[in-house]
């Protein structure tokens, strides 16, 4: 019926430290009592179960990306994820060019060699803080040689990437810190675009300046905006990852001793640390069009969250969806990158990234140990995973 009512005893708003805490509990009596939920404060409905997130995430004409990808306003640089068919389509086909399976496949090597570089004075220490001191660096560094970023600058890029998806309690606003933040990567990565065109390099953001479709070549703007997007996903996905791996893997001495006994199983790891906590729990999306779902009319111009972790524990689809099981079967079905036309880009340098710090990690920490005591969460909507995480262990 159009216009039924959404309201239930649990209130879900995705800044409340209460809910970003432990969201689990929420999705569930989301699932359960409000398939369709709203949130008239804020203004957005939210969906929660997996064939409705799924659906949604093919269903571009409806469920539309121009209006922006959070509950904020949607930054005014053009970028590829606020981009709906037929721009999106354009814009895709020409940044995959540059950033193809082979590129991905062939910084093997040099993640090996940035991962050692990193680990190399911590192991012989027996404790580090797993976040600051290896997985918040290892993805900068890694995105940061690919786009030609110089080494010395990348700890104040994370810095300002980390200001920009903080969120105060309760507030879907950046903060006054976060816009500062915003505002001089903007200028930093206009600064390096102008620099790149004078004089092209070996990276990708050169590539990008030089690529064309169709005779067309991206503007400055357009390739300012795509660096923005590599630059924070490319940091906050991966390290967030890293982190909920590691922890989950501690809590689960018996998957652990899975990777242990045979480390091609890491992979498996991977995929079920995506689906059970992945660093990524909602999109949203803007209705283009008065849409009907469990029999609540969700009216057309409002925003509606996916949320990507309840459809990735939803008993519906998943088989004891709250345990860590990487012999978990169907694993390529979980939502961790999205899917249909704007699933993740990075996916496979993100797996990349996780499956040799994994590999890493188990070789050379052993019996590690988690200081639960001493680990912060970082406070944004959308972003889920560890400020700090400090850890002990023998040295391999």
């Amino acid at each position: 019926m159009a216009g039924a009512s959404t309201t239930t005893p649990v209130e879900f708003n995705p800044y409340a430290h209460e809910v970003h805490d432990d969201p689990f509990p929420f999705y569930e009596r989301l699932r359960e009592e409000a398939p369709v939920y709203e949130n008239r404060k804020l203004g957005f409905y939210a969906l929660s179960r997996y064939d409705d997130v799924l659906a949604a995430l093919h269903d571009h004409e409806t469920f539309c990306n121009r209006y922006g990808i959070t509950l904020e306003p949607k930054s005014p640089l053009p970028m590829m994820l606020t981009m709906d068919p037929p721009e999106h389509t354009a814009m895709r086909r020409l940044v995959s060019r540059v950033f193809t399976p082979r590129r991905v496949a062939d910084l093997e090597p040099s993640i090996r060699a940035l991962s050692a570089k990193y680990l190399d004075p911590l192991v012989p220490e027996g404790r580090c803080d797993l976040i600051g001191d290896y997985s918040a660096k290892l993805p900068m560094d890694v995105i940061s040689t690919m786009l030609g970023v110089p080494p010395d600058d990348q700890d104040m890029l994370r810095g300002w990437t980390d200001d920009m998806i903080h969120r105060d309690e309760g507030q879907p606003e950046m903060t006054d810190r976060g816009i500062e933040a915003g505002a001089r990567l903007y200028e930093y990565l206009s600064a390096m675009v102008t620099a790149k065109r004078a004089r092209p390099g070996d990276d990708l953001t050169s590539a990008l300046l030089e690529a064309s479709l169709d005779g067309e070549r991206l503007g400055d703007r357009d390739v300012v905006g795509f660096l923005l997007l590599l630059i924070i996903a490319g940091n906050e996905t991966t390290t967030k990852l890293i982190g909920n791996a590691v922890y989950w893997l501690w809590r689960n001495p018996a998957e652990r001793q899975k990777l242990l006994d045979d480390p091609s199983r890491i992979p498996d790891a991977v995929e079920e640390t995506l689906r059970y906590e992945g660093s990524t729990q909602l999109m949203a999306r803007t209705l283009t069009r008065d849409h009907t779902l469990h029999d609540v009319t969700m009216r057309e111009g409002s925003k509606v969250l996916l949320l990507l972790g309840s459809a990735n524990r939803d008993p519906r689809v998943w088989d004891r969806p709250d345990v860590f099981d990487i012999d978990r079967e169907g694993l390529n079905r979980h939502l961790g990158f999205g899917h249909g036309i704007h699933v993740c880009l990075g996916a496979a340098l993100a797996r990349l990234e996780m499956r040799i710090a994994l590999e890493h990690l188990h070789e050379r920490m052993l019996d590690y140990e988690v200081d639960e005591g001493g680990m912060e969460r970082i406070h944004s909507g959308n972003v889920r995973g560890y400020a700090r995480m400090p850890l002990t262990f023998r040295p391999a």
